[in-house]
């Protein structure tokens, strides 16, 4: 008996010691979880939970890239995906329903629970998200009586049942927690908080009733709404912003989310790129946990790519990379993903004390501070934290010195041992190039050519005195619409004018021709959509035939009433007639939607006999409304591809009918705020580290791997300006070269491994490491110095102190290799040559 009850007290106390691993193994797999939450954190199957999340948006990649992109997010650190729900891409049509390829949300969702993650899921369904309508399905707008985002009878009947079809599917997979699932949060409505006052009375009653409607869908699992200073009870309100740690929720009883942490931002046609350091967004992060944060998202992980036409607007790029950690070809971005991947780690390791601890805070110095939580079995965690975006710092926290960079957080899990400081980063980074890829044009098929005719190029959609409003009339379904008069000229009034065109649109675009001759174009902006332009033209005596192309380059995605911004033109006028200004505003107009190429769907493999197609030998060049077709071969090797438009002016491509998306070789301006290196400390914004000045915003434009046959891959391209279509070539986007910069007071330690009660005098030296792709080996040292270099990858410096082996070093212990470590205390460096300089080391190879 003594033997039997000391059997079953070891028994119980080894399941004690399980349970918390049982649970979270459960959770993670979906057994039986129950989410609720209290004022620290979620609670997942009875323990609160501190979760990375990171979003991943199904539509803007491709399903065969799909488990790779959530393993990466799991390798990185995350506990869970977030996604948007689509609802323009789900219901084209009133009650046509779409959940195939790209758009199969069911299948996305499994990939995510079969890695074992949590999921978020945004179902809005207004999503903003710089996609086209803001997710709304262009359709809605045009229900009698219909307005968005207020409490309006027509919209909210739409909005519910669409949700409720959404929640419907994922309670039929069983993928809400409370079914045993991985979905631990639905959101409903987005970043509507701003929203409220230009929505009058209508916005607190919309806002009550969704809330309302979400909580009637009984899935099991809390909602949220992002930016909803107002969110009822018991809905979560959260944060969206490059920083949230002093955000409040709007209750004591709710938990601190950041729904929408920023590493990098959108693109815009017309302007250079903008870039986050690393360092900024680990600060964020750092701060946010800090501060009693318990989920934060990264907005985006993954970017992505906006094809076809689901881009935003106006004038948002084709590419949606964000510099996110992954970039939009599904490729690590590094030093971004690996810094993040140890900060992750490092906040585990306080995760309990975290968030069943009492905190407490200390100033240890004008901007400097310490968020210090301690808990009943001894735990110790803190964050120190230098606010000065100049000045580096020493502090003295429980009668120890610590180093602290300017605008940096240290980590100590223990409150003794720094594991990770925010502004030093380890990783290597990796410089990506885009490798030229010949267009190997199928010799038996070459080229083939479709002209658009000018004007209206079949029967008139319609004749209108006067002007329309391009959205209303193609209800986005295409970004083109003619508009066409014709006028008589008494050849008298012609003598001695300099005759001048004036256009008035309210955007996006605009192609005039008259009498069928091409005579100029005119763009707006991504912060001005409308514009003005005038076009010396040359008329003819009696009747003359003007025709303007409308463009659209993505719909209005966001703000007060978008629904109902407009486009097209307003206004047409003529100056240099003998009788004066002629204004044609009032003609009668002849309308039609869309390009003939479009309506005989040229893009699509089974036209590519149509024989509207005319063979060339040798494509025309710089022909405005041109459709080109051609054969190629795959590009060679299995590095993610891009088409390189360099030589085109602005259309739309498509792969075997698979629409790549809207390109345009729009020139950013010189002087955009370009830098060629960036300060990561103080407060960031979208225009502070911005790339590319005097170069076009996008250049190249993703072609998934999966849209490729083995042959007989045919390109087709519609171009509005002009280009040349010969010089068109693929890119395959490879690592060229690997470097890295290490100090010697940089934390150097085994975060899967560490131990509390290793003392810090006996970490291991800070050390290099450097790893090529697989299937490369760094094949040359271009620079290495131990001493106290300078710069950043590919403009590294020597300082006054170098050691003279530094690159026998680096070259002993890499070259050839995959990959290599060298220690700042490697023998091969010998003697101290530079007593009191704090040492560093710099390397920069190749990988080939």
């Amino acid at each position: 008996m003594v033997g039997a009850a000391g059997s079953s007290s070891s028994f119980r106390m080894l399941l004690l010691l399980l349970l918390p691993l049982l649970a979270a193994t459960a959770a993670a797999a979906g057994a039986n979880s129950s989410v609720t939450y209290d004022h620290r954190s979620l609670i997942i199957s009875g323990r609160r939970r501190l979760l990375i999340s990171t979003s991943i948006h199904y539509p803007r990649s491709v399903p065969e890239m799909w488990p790779k992109l959530v393993a990466e997010a799991k390798d990185g650190g995350a506990d869970c995906i977030e996604t948007y729900v689509f609802w323009n891409g789900h219901e084209p049509a009133p009650g046509q329903y779409y959940f195939e390829d790209r758009y199969d949300l069911v299948r996305f969702a499994r990939i995510v629970k079969d890695a074992g993650l949590y999921m978020i899921l945004r179902i809005g369904p207004f999503v903003a998200g710089e996609w086209t309508f803001g997710g709304l399905p262009a359709w809605l707008h045009y229900v009698p009586g219909t307005v968005f985002r207020t409490n309006n009878e027509p919209f909210k009947s739409h909005m519910k049942r669409f949700t409720t079809h959404i929640v419907h599917m994922m309670k039929k997979e069983q993928f809400f927690a409370s079914q045993g699932g991985h979905i631990i949060l639905a959101q409903v409505e987005n970043e509507y908080g701003s929203m409220e006052p230009t929505y009058g009375a209508g916005a607190k009653p919309y806002v009550m009733w969704a809330a309302s409607m979400a909580l009637a869908q009984n899935t099991g699992v809390p909602w949220i709404m992002c930016e909803q200073y107002d969110a009822p009870d018991p809905v979560i309100n959260t944060c969206n912003s490059f920083y949230c740690d002093q955000f409040k929720p709007n209750s004591p009883t709710k938990p601190k989310i950041w729904t929408e942490n920023w590493p990098g931002w959108f693109q815009t046609f017309g302007e250079s790129n903008p870039h986050r350091p690393p360092e900024d967004v680990a600060f964020a992060v750092a701060r946010f946990f800090g501060k009693g944060g318990t989920v934060q998202n990264y907005y985006m992980y993954h970017g992505g790519t906006n094809f076809g036409r689901t881009a935003g607007g106006p004038f948002i790029t084709t590419s949606y990379d964000y510099d996110a950690p992954i970039d939009e070809y599904g490729l690590r971005r590094l030093p971004k993903w690996a810094h993040l991947k140890d900060l992750h780690k490092s906040i585990k390791l306080c995760e309990n004390t975290l968030l069943y601890g009492n905190s407490s805070f200390l100033s240890l110095g004008p901007q400097q501070e310490a968020d210090v939580y301690t808990d009943h079995s001894g735990g110790c965690v803190a964050f120190l934290s230098n606010l000065d975006s100049e000045m580096d710092k020493v502090v003295t926290f429980q009668n120890r010195s610590y180093d602290l960079p300017s605008w940096s957080v240290s980590i100590l899990p223990d409150c003794k041992n720094v594991v990770f400081n925010t502004a030093k980063v380890r990783s290597q980074t990796m410089m990506m190039d885009m490798m030229p890829a010949n267009l190997q044009v199928s010799k038996r098929n070459g080229w083939s050519i479709f002209r658009e005719k000018i004007g209206i190029w079949d029967k008139s959609d319609f004749v209108r005195n006067g002007f329309v409003d391009h959205i209303n009339s193609t209800k986005d379904t295409t970004d083109y619409l003619w508009y066409t008069t014709s006028f008589d000229v008494d050849g008298s009034h012609l003598v001695g004018g300099n005759h001048v065109l004036h256009i008035d649109s309210k955007g996006h675009a605009v192609q005039a021709f008259l009498n069928n001759e091409f005579i100029g174009n005119a763009y707006g902006n991504g912060s001005k959509s409308n514009f003005t332009v005038e076009m010396a033209i040359n008329l003819r005596p009696g009747k003359n035939e003007l025709s303007l192309l409308s463009m659209t380059i993505g719909s209005q995605y966001a703000g007060p009433f978008y629904e109902w911004v407009g486009a097209g033109i307003t206004s047409v006028k003529i100056s240099g007639m003998g009788n004066g200004i002629v204004n044609l505003s009032s003609n009668n107009w002849a309308y039609k939607i869309g390009l003939e190429g479009e309506h005989y769907n040229l893009f699509k493999p089974d036209q590519g006999k149509n024989v509207r197609w005319k063979p060339q030998s040798e494509p025309p060049k710089n022909q405005p409304l041109t459709w080109y077709k051609v054969n190629v071969d795959v590009p060679q090797g299995d590095d993610p591809v891009g088409l390189d438009m360099q030589s085109m002016g602005k259309g739309l491509a498509w792969l075997n009918g698979n629409a790549i998306g809207r390109y345009w070789l729009r020139t950013s301006p010189v002087s955009d705020g370009c830098t060629s290196s960036c300060n990561y400390r103080g407060t960031f914004s979208p225009n502070k580290c911005r790339t590319g000045c005097g170069q076009p915003t996008q250049r190249w434009y993703h072609v998934p791997q999966s849209w490729f046959r083995p042959s007989g891959n045919t390109l087709v391209i519609f171009e509005e300006k002009g280009g040349d279509p010969t010089n068109i070539t693929f890119s395959r986007r490879t690592v060229a070269s690997v470097c890295s910069f290490v100090s010697e007071h940089y934390p150097s330690i085994d975060l899967e491994s560490w131990d509390k009660s290793t003392p810090n005098d006996s970490r291991d030296s800070a050390k290099v490491q450097l790893t090529c792709p697989k299937g490369k080996n760094i094949s040359s040292v271009k620079f290495a110095s131990f001493g106290n270099p300078s710069g950043t990858c590919r403009s590294y410096q020597q300082g006054s102190c170098h050691h003279p082996n530094s690159l026998s070093v680096v070259e002993k212990a890499c070259l050839k290799l995959n990959g290599c470590t060298v220690s700042l205390s490697d023998k091969g460096f010998g003697e101290d040559l530079c007593p009191g300089i704090t040492k560093t080391l710099a390397i920069e190879a190749d990988c080939s």
